[in-house]
C-alpha cells in the first residue's frame, strides 16, 4: 500500500516581507527602511517592501506590526515612539511586550544649537542667561512629548535654568525657526543642521551623548556629560516582530538583518543621511528598549510632560 506523500516543508522566506515604517514617505526612518530594502535580497534570500503606515505619532503603524499574523512577513521599523506613546496614554498596544525586537539598525545623538551671533559658547553659559532672564530662552523641539521636548526639559530642570518649550512639526521647522530669530535654542538631529554649521550660522553647544561624534564636522563639540549635565539621549531606529513568531523563523529574519546592516552600500546610505550605524542583535535591542523605558518613564514624570500631555488631552 503506497503512503501519502506530505508536502516538504515551506522554506522561510518563500515571499517578500513587508516591513512597516510608521511614518511618512521622505522621513529619516523611511529612508532608512529603503537602504535596507536595497539590499534585502541578497542576503535575505527575498526582497524587504516599505510599506508606510503614518498616523497617531506612530501608533498606527506600530498597532498593525503587534496585530499582523506572526509569520515573518510583516515587521516594522520604528524608533522610540515603541516606548513613549504607551506610557502617554492609551494605546491597542504595549508595545515592548506585543513586538519581538529583531535588531537595532542606527543611533544618533542629539544636539544643542544656537545662532552663531550668540554670546553663549557652552551649555553653562545659556543655561546661566536663562537663570538670569527667566523666560527669554525659547528652545525648540519637534513636538509635545517628542524626545527632543524631553532632551530640552531634562536641559532645563537639570540646570536650574528658566527656559520655555516651543512645539514644532518636525526638524526642518524647528531649525527655521531657529535661523529667523523666534527662537533660542533649538535640539535637532545631525542631519538637519550639518549644512549650517558649515557656513558658520549656527554653532554647537554641547552633543547628548556619551561621547563625541566620530564626524570631523561635529569632533570637538563636547558632551553635555563633559559640561557638567548629565544626561543622555539618543536616537534609535529598531526592526521588531510579532511576539508570538517561531524561533527558528526569528532566527532567519535577525541573521538576514544583521548581514543587511553590515552591506557597505547600507552603511554608504546611512553615512549620507547623517547618522551613525549601530547594530544590535535581538537581546541587546530588547535590553536597550528596558534600559529606555525605565528612564523614559522616570524622565517625562519628573519634567511634568505626562501632565502636560495629560491636560492636552482633556
Amino acid at each position: 500500500m503506497q503512503t501519502a506523500k506530505l508536502p516538504a516543508a515551506t522554506k522561510y522566506p518563500d515571499r517578500p516581507v513587508t516591513i512597516i515604517v510608521p511614518f511618512s514617505a521622505g522621513s529619516a526612518i523611511d529612508l532608512v527602511a529603503r537602504g535596507l530594502e536595497k539590499v534585502s535580497a541578497k542576503h535575505l534570500g527575498q526582497p524587504l517592501v516599505v510599506v508606510n503606515k503614518p498616523g497617531s505619532t506612530g501608533s498606527l503603524g506600530l498597532n498593525e506590526v503587534a496585530s499582523s499574523n506572526p509569520d515573518g512577513y510583516t515587521i516594522g521599523l520604528s524608533g522610540v515612539e515603541v516606548i513613549l506613546n504607551p506610557l502617554f496614554g492609551a494605546t491597542k498596544f504595549n508595545y515592548p511586550t506585543a513586538l519581538e525586537p529583531l535588531a537595532q539598525v542606527t543611533t544618533t545623538p542629539w544636539l544643542i544649537v544656537v545662532l552663531a551671533n550668540q554670546p553663549w559658547n557652552d551649555i553653562q553659559d545659556l543655561a546661566e542667561y536663562g537663570k538670569q532672564n527667566p523666560g527669554q530662552v525659547k528652545f525648540g523641539h519637534q513636538g509635545i512629548g517628542s524626545l527632543s521636548h524631553i532632551a530640552g526639559e531634562t536641559f532645563a530642570k537639570a540646570t536650574q535654568s528658566s527656559m520655555e518649550q516651543v512645539p514644532f512639526r518636525g526638524g526642518s521647522e524647528t531649525v527655521a525657526a531657529l535661523l529667523g530669530g523666534h527662537i533660542q535654542m533649538a535640539i535637532v538631529s545631525p542631519a538637519l543642521i550639518r549644512e549650517y554649521v558649515k557656513n558658520g550660522t549656527v554653532k554647537v553647544l554641547a552633543i547628548t551623548d556619551e561621547k563625541r561624534l566620530a564626524d570631523p564636522l561635529f569632533a570637538d563639540v563636547p558632551t553635555c556629560k563633559e559640561q557638567g549635565v548629565d544626561m543622555i539621549f539618543n536616537i534609535w531606529f529598531a526592526i521588531s516582530a510579532p511576539k508570538e513568531i517561531p524561533a527558528d523563523v526569528r532566527t532567519k529574519l535577525a541573521d538576514g538583518l544583521k548581514a543587511m546592516i553590515a552591506d557597505p552600500e547600507f552603511k554608504k546610505s546611512v553615512d549620507n543621511m547623517g547618522l551613525q550605524l549601530q547594530y544590535l542583535g535581538p537581546k541587546e535591542t530588547a535590553e536597550q528598549w528596558q534600559i529606555d523605558g525605565q528612564k523614559l518613564t522616570k524622565t517625562v514624570k519628573e519634567t511634568g510632560i505626562l501632565e502636560l500631555i495629560k491636560a492636552q488631552k482633556q
